[in-house]
């Protein structure tokens, strides 16, 4: 495929060049250095939580969450089926067992109706999952979590300065999780954050974090040597990545205004099409801020979302689809699930279709994508053609 329209493309925001310099002359490029703290610390302040660990990604924050919460053979996780394979790959290196539970029609989060009905005996924890940027029900979670004892592990990976009832995500579970991939809204190449919303846990997720040692106390003159206390791993992101980061979230509301521009300026195109029955767009619940991570349309089937697909890729424009339900994978069915079991994970799943959406796109090449759409979907002729706009 010959790509004039990729589906994503890393960006320079402000000043990342120049912070990678600048932590070079300081010397420290390894970790724990002055860009990884004042990350840290703008993570906090603007979102409210109490620590902020940087990590190397998101896939790391989980994988120490599911660690301080304590989960073993046995245990359960209630998750959905809808995410990103490193969400279950957390909770089953430790032995615990993944129970699915089908997600919203509307915002593809979590069912939080159906969550209690899968609460037994062996349940420790709930992951939510904010798809898109948008919040998942987390007053409703939060409160069968408490009545039934459990925690809460937030992946917020996509949901970075997105928000739930004024609240932060990530800042809301006992755990939140957040992803800086070069797919993200604020990038470092490879990068996350794990959010400790519960005071109690951040001495062992230091230690969890630095390979087990209690060496982060060491360095603040609470212990006089440092030592192997505890299982862990090497959970220290380069100083590199963190200089990188810094300089995007410098540019926070910057770069958040003008995903706003694109987000709506699809939005706003493709609009007709779902007046005239052909796709779906995304849903914002009143009690939901999103992020504008990503924009996806729903086609009315898999076979109208497949030919879609491969329409745009022969125009050069890179569209993509995900997930394949975790459920339905070689690993989910090692556990026992089967096709069948969560009718709205795999309905959605067969017709959703994330349309390129990065820091550079422009007018131009969203009206290119959008004609193409209008252009398969046969619609061209129904549809009012909008002037394009500055985004």
């Amino acid at each position: 495929m010959n790509v004039t329209i990729p589906f994503n493309k890393p960006f320079i925001a402000g000043k990342e060049l120049y912070y990678i310099a600048q932590a070079v002359t300081l010397g420290n490029i390894g970790g724990d250095g002055r860009f990884t703290r004042d990350c840290c610390r703008l993570l906090e302040e603007r979102f409210g939580i109490p620590r902020v660990l940087l990590v190397p990604s998101c896939t790391a924050a989980l994988e120490m969450a599911a660690m301080l919460i304590g989960l073993g053979p046995g245990d359960e996780v209630i998750l959905p089926s809808f995410t990103f394979v490193s969400t279950a790959n957390a909770i089953v290196r430790l032995g615990a067992r993944p129970v699915f539970v089908d997600v919203r029609p509307d915002t593809l989060n979590l069912d939080d109706g159906l969550i209690e009905d899968a609460v037994t005996e062996r349940t420790r924890a709930i992951f939510p999952v904010h798809y898109a940027g948008i919040g998942c029900e987390m007053d409703r979670i939060m409160a069968i979590a408490r009545k039934h004892g459990l925690r809460v592990v937030e992946d917020a990976a996509q949901g970075v300065n997105a928000f739930y009832n004024g609240r932060a995500l990530g800042s809301i579970g006992d755990l939140g999780t957040y992803s800086f991939h070069e797919t993200k809204n604020y990038i470092c190449g490879e990068g996350g954050a794990l959010c400790l919303n519960d005071p109690s846990l951040v001495e062992r997720a230091e230690i969890i974090r630095d390979k087990g040692t209690n060496r982060r106390q060491f360095f603040r003159g609470e212990v006089d040597k440092y030592t192997w206390v505890d299982h862990g791993s090497s959970y220290v992101p380069s100083e590199i990545c963190a200089a990188f980061l810094y300089a995007q979230l410098e540019m926070l509301e910057a770069i958040s205004e003008r995903r706003r521009r694109v987000y709506q300026f699809y939005r706003k195109n493709l609009k007709p099409l779902e007046a005239d029955g052909l796709l779906r767009l995304p849903v914002t619940p009143e009690d939901c801020e999103g992020n504008y991570h990503l924009f996806y349309i729903l086609l009315r089937d898999q076979a109208a979302r497949d030919g879609l697909l491969d329409h745009l890729r022969g125009e050069g424009i890179q569209a993509v689809f995900h997930y394949v339900p975790l459920h339905s994978s070689p690993m989910g069915q090692r556990f026992g699930y089967r096709e069948g079991a969560l009718p709205v994970t795999e309905d959605v799943s067969g017709r959703v279709l994330r349309l390129p959406m990065f820091h550079e796109i422009t007018p131009e090449e969203q009206m290119r994508t959008i004609a193409s759409i209008r252009e398969y979907l046969g619609a061209a002729r129904g549809a009012r053609v909008l002037v394009p706009a500055a985004v």
